[in-house]
């Protein structure tokens, strides 16, 4: 058996890929010196993916090594050897079974989180708008086992392709007390009982990323004309539908959601060419979800282009403390309003001889001054946190109504809008 002088380190650590920079690379070792060869000789493990491998023996490295040992000299210089990937044969993408989808669409009267809204919630939903936003995203109910009485929130994408389903449990006030996956609880329910799984979940179990488009994203064929409003969780979206209402209308606001903070990314916003988008992040310290939002849709907006991207700002200006330590989104503050507030008839013109309207005068009370001062309305709202009746009545959310989102009400609704914030410099 012949030894090589340069070989593969066996059972070595593994070290960055001078092609695709992942830590898979083995790297050569001189077994006269014990010592790595210069960092581009070695082979990347990632094989389909990558293939990057450089022998000594093949680009004249050994050859003018043994050269210069022997006192000869020499021009050979390291060279990188040109190489060709193998083609990357990227699985395709496996989806859920539309029959899987609709074995969830029963059991609401189990439901929690649907009987809550019909019920339980400080100012209840008429049925008829609940049974609105359950056709709208494909609402469900898991039936039996550890996540009975859990709602399903469907990850469709524009070709209807169900791509996720996510189990939420909620408790009475629609709080989150457990999540889960129904893949992997099918999954799990197979293993229990030492049954084989379904044909379809050995595939989509290969999949890089289970949920890999928007909630609701299906919804964008349908309403091609609505501006969108992007939340983090599906349950803020079926608030926001609840309370702005469905996007039957051209001018109201259709309501998707990324799934959880980390979760904005270019590969789902591309859906979204072509459309007006207003993200509002959740809540935390230091504004760290806002600022995060904001730095990715500065890099989102210029690569999509034909879309509009605005990070709202609204509960960062007017939010408590102990609501950035609890991580509040908009839906716990919309959840104290009476919906019925956010569903009216007129909506305030424009003055036409330039003054600001009441729209206005409100959206401007909700700016901070230039001199760094809280703005009235923030001082209305830091004023009423001590008082509870109060804050049910009268919260930042009702200049929030009086502000731009009452696109159910006049014809110009949500030109207004865009004249407001534009007249802002927003």
């Amino acid at each position: 058996m012949k030894n090589y002088r340069y070989s593969l380190e066996k059972k070595g650590k593994n070290h960055y890929c001078p092609s695709c920079a992942k830590k898979r690379f083995i790297r050569y070792v001189d077994a006269h010196t014990g010592q790595y060869l210069p960092e581009q000789y070695g082979r990347c493990s990632r094989e389909n993916k990558c293939s990057y491998f450089l022998n000594p023996y093949k680009d004249g490295y050994s050859e003018a090594i043994w050269e210069q040992e022997k006192g000869s000299k020499t021009n050979w210089k390291p060279t990188l050897l040109s190489y060709k990937k193998k083609p990357l044969n990227k699985p395709k993408r496996a989806y859920m079974p539309d029959e899987v989808l609709s074995q969830t669409r029963a059991g609401y009267e189990q439901n929690t989180f649907i009987q809550n809204l019909l019920l339980s919630v400080p100012f209840p939903f008429e049925v008829e708008d609940v049974e609105q936003v359950i056709s709208l995203y494909h609402l469900g109910t898991v039936q039996n086992g550890y996540r009975a009485k859990a709602i399903t929130f469907p990850f469709i994408d524009i070709e209807n392709n169900v791509r996720a389903i996510q189990v939420k449990k909620f408790d009475k006030y629609n709080h989150t007390t457990g999540t889960d996956f129904l893949h992997s609880i099918i999954e799990k329910h197979h293993n229990r009982n030492n049954t084989p799984v379904p044909d379809w979940l050995t595939p989509y179990n290969g999949n890089e990323t289970k949920v890999s488009c928007l909630f609701g994203e299906h919804l964008l064929s349908k309403y091609p004309h609505n501006p969108i409003a992007l939340v983090e969780a599906p349950k803020t979206a079926i608030y926001g539908t609840l309370y702005f209402g469905p996007p039957e209308q051209p001018k109201n606001l259709l309501w998707l959601a990324v799934y959880n903070l980390s979760s904005l990314n270019y590969e789902k916003c591309k859906a979204l060419k072509g459309r007006d988008v207003y993200l509002f992040p959740d809540l935390s310290k230091e504004g760290k979800a806002f600022e995060l939002w904001s730095n990715k849709v500065t890099e989102i907006q210029k690569r999509l282009q034909g879309a509009s991207f605005q990070v709202s700002d609204l509960l960062e200006q007017l939010a408590p403390d102990d609501d950035r330590e609890q991580g509040k989104d908009l839906a716990d503050y919309l959840i104290k309003q009476d919906w019925r507030q956010f569903r009216k008839e007129e909506q305030t013109p424009i003055s036409e001889n330039g003054e600001k309207s009441e729209v206005q005068k409100n959206f401007y009370f909700l700016q901070a001054s230039e001199k760094g001062e809280k703005s009235e309305a923030q001082k209305n709202f830091y004023s009423l946190q001590a008082d509870t009746t109060k804050q049910t009545e009268y919260n930042s959310l009702s200049y929030f109504t009086k502000m731009f989102w009452d696109y159910r009400g006049g014809e110009d609704g949500y030109t207004q809008h865009k004249l407001i914030m534009s007249s802002y410099g927003k």
